[in-house]
């Protein structure tokens, strides 16, 4: 790869809008804590878009000023991230779509998730006597490889709902690779963090670090000619180039081809890929409904499941300060994630139950957790089925990376999109300039246990489950609130209790994105690492807990309507920023 390169000391206005919030702590209500620069929401009244890298929010802001609609400044900030922001998500990646559409008011969303090549078996991810591989094992190389589903995503949503030219919706992430743009703070932390594993291979290693091996440094520029010839192409031939054209070859290829691990992806999987539509789930919680991306999603059920198991607790008046709010909250996340857990997954390959979101079951749920009493035991539940299967509890791991935008436009059109190429830079393959996921380990990796099947398997053509949550939200039949974070599988309690913090306990959008993490999924509760959370250790582990305290750097994106006004809010734990007109 002929990837340049040069280092220079940066100053500019812009790149000191996001150079402080990395990897530290958070700085805001209920109670100061070091670490994070503060952040401010953004209001305006024409269109608004916020999203994890300047660049990118300057992208779609441009395209946005220029009368563009939200899907083409989606197009012009995926094309951004997929250069700035590369461990996260890109043209190698898939991404879940929520859409409002102001003219006929409705709320749909749109499944671009990576299919599992028509080649894979469910024993992909086992050794020869059938036990799971570990995890970076399967990860690092071809083997991981899912077709990609972002390019087709953005160049369909774009022919049904963009008013500017698709190439001219590319030039400015084509302009930058070509330019150069500074390294950050935080994608230099994470190539160093994972300097064996992206130093694996040549064009990773060629592209990530000095010609002496060492991992890149915050400001160095770092040029992609090789990105801008890929969307130059893209431009001129549209999704065509990468589904059946020389970039779909050229991927093909090289995920075949990966030294010690390759993979199974073919051409004909490419050609075969295809975007869905599906009905956007919605789950009420107080006077709203949260609408956000069915399976093979987890996202809105789970985060649906959670606020309704909820919402039998008098949240308001325990308060963000109370220990006992956050264990209704952590317990209510621990029975949706054993419900996930057993029963979540493509549904267009296997069958789920339909009662998940009934109120009568959700209050049956809620009756096993005893305000002040951590649960000891926590299983799946019986909601009603049509047709019942018996099911295994599922075994797959998922790891945070990932990026969350949201953007309204001068119409009222919204996007609300989380986008990934799962794990921080993927698979680590890289072509044409870009990375390719390791979306395929987001299955279980073990097919069955204690001989029933698990849902969330592996089988051709399948679509892995999903925790991203991009969420609108509605109220009296309009739009009331667009959110969404990053996190692997914390996505859905970022996006919970962000939800709790603002309607429950009347936090502005911005402070609920700021306050202090806590997260249980799986038993043990987590507590954000140098801040306020810390408090709630010793009080948690009184009622039962085992307590983590950890770095939990979500990446929460939101704008809440409010007043005609639109009011963005960006997470102080990531670079991203709110910007509108």
């Amino acid at each position: 790869m002929m990837l340049k390169r040069s280092t220079l000391l940066i100053s500019s206005a812009l790149l000191s809008l996001h150079l402080h919030a990395a990897q530290t702590a958070d700085a805001v209500a209920p109670e100061a804590a070091s670490g994070f620069a503060s952040k401010t929401s953004v209001s305006a009244d024409n269109f608004m878009v916020a999203a994890a890298h300047p660049l990118a929010v300057q992208a779609g802001y441009d395209a946005l000023n220029k009368g563009g609609s939200a899907i083409d400044a989606m197009v012009a900030v995926q094309a951004m991230l997929g250069l700035v922001e590369p461990q996260s998500s890109g043209l190698g990646g898939g991404a879940f779509l929520v859409y409002y559409d102001a003219a006929s008011q409705q709320v749909t969303t749109f499944d671009g998730r990576e299919t599992a090549p028509m080649a894979a078996t469910p024993e992909l991810f086992q050794d020869e006597s059938g036990n799971p591989l570990q995890f970076f094992d399967a990860v690092v190389g071809g083997r991981s490889v899912g077709t990609p589903g972002t390019v087709k995503l953005m160049a369909e949503l774009h022919a049904r709902y963009g008013k500017q030219p698709w190439a001219g919706l590319l030039l400015p992430a084509q302009a930058t690779a070509q330019a150069g743009f500074a390294v950050s703070p935080r994608l230099a932390g994470a190539i160093a963090n994972d300097k064996d594993r992206l130093s694996r291979y040549p064009d990773t290693r060629n592209y990530f670090f000095t010609p002496e091996g060492e991992p890149l440094s915050e400001g160095t520029l770092l040029k992609n000619p090789e990105y801008a010839k890929t969307l130059a192409t893209l431009a001129r031939e549209g999704a065509a180039a990468f589904y059946e054209g020389q970039i779909g070859r050229d991927i093909v290829n090289k995920v075949r081809s990966v030294k010690d691990n390759p993979g199974l992806l073919s051409r004909q999987d490419l050609a075969n890929y295809r975007i869905k539509e599906r009905s956007a789930t919605c789950a009420p919680y107080r006077q709203f409904d949260i609408c956000g991306m069915g399976p093979p999603s987890s996202g809105a059920l789970t985060v649906g499941q959670i606020l309704g198991i909820a919402s039998h607790f008098d949240l308001k008046a325990l308060g963000p300060d109370s220990a006992e709010a956050w264990q209704v909250i952590g317990d209510a996340s621990r029975l949706a994630f054993a419900d996930r857990g057993r029963y979540m997954a493509d549904t267009d390959y296997v069958p789920m139950p339909q009662g998940l979101l009934d109120p009568d079951y959700l209050a049956e749920r809620a009756r096993l957790i005893t305000q002040g009493k951590a649960l000891q035991k926590v299983s799946a539940g019986e909601p009603h089925w049509e047709q019942a299967v018996d099911q295994a509890d599922d075994q797959s791991i998922e790891l945070p990376s990932t990026s969350h935008l949201v953007i309204v436009d001068k119409a009222g059109n919204i996007v609300s999109m989380t986008t990934t190429i799962e794990n921080g830079f993927g698979s680590r393959v890289m072509s044409n300039g870009f990375l390719l996921n390791n979306e395929m380990t987001d299955f279980s990796f073990a097919s069955h246990k204690n001989g029933y099947p698990i849902a969330n398997r592996l089988e051709p053509g399948k679509r892995p489950r999903s925790s991203m949550s991009p969420t609108i939200v509605m109220k009296d039949g309009q739009p009331y609130m667009a959110i969404g974070s990053p996190g692997g599988s914390r996505i859905i309690g970022y996006v919970a209790s962000a939800l709790i913090a603002h309607i429950d306990w009347d936090l502005p959008i911005q402070q609920a994105i700021d306050l202090p993490h806590l997260n249980n999924r799986f038993g043990p509760y987590d507590l954000e690492k140098g801040t306020a959370a810390e408090r709630f250790k010793a009080p948690l582990e009184a009622m039962g807990y085992k307590v983590n305290v950890k770095d939990l750097n979500s990446g929460l994106h939101a704008i809440h309507f409010k007043d005609g006004k639109l009011i963005g809010a960006a997470d102080p734990r990531r670079e991203g920023m709110a910007r509108g007109n």
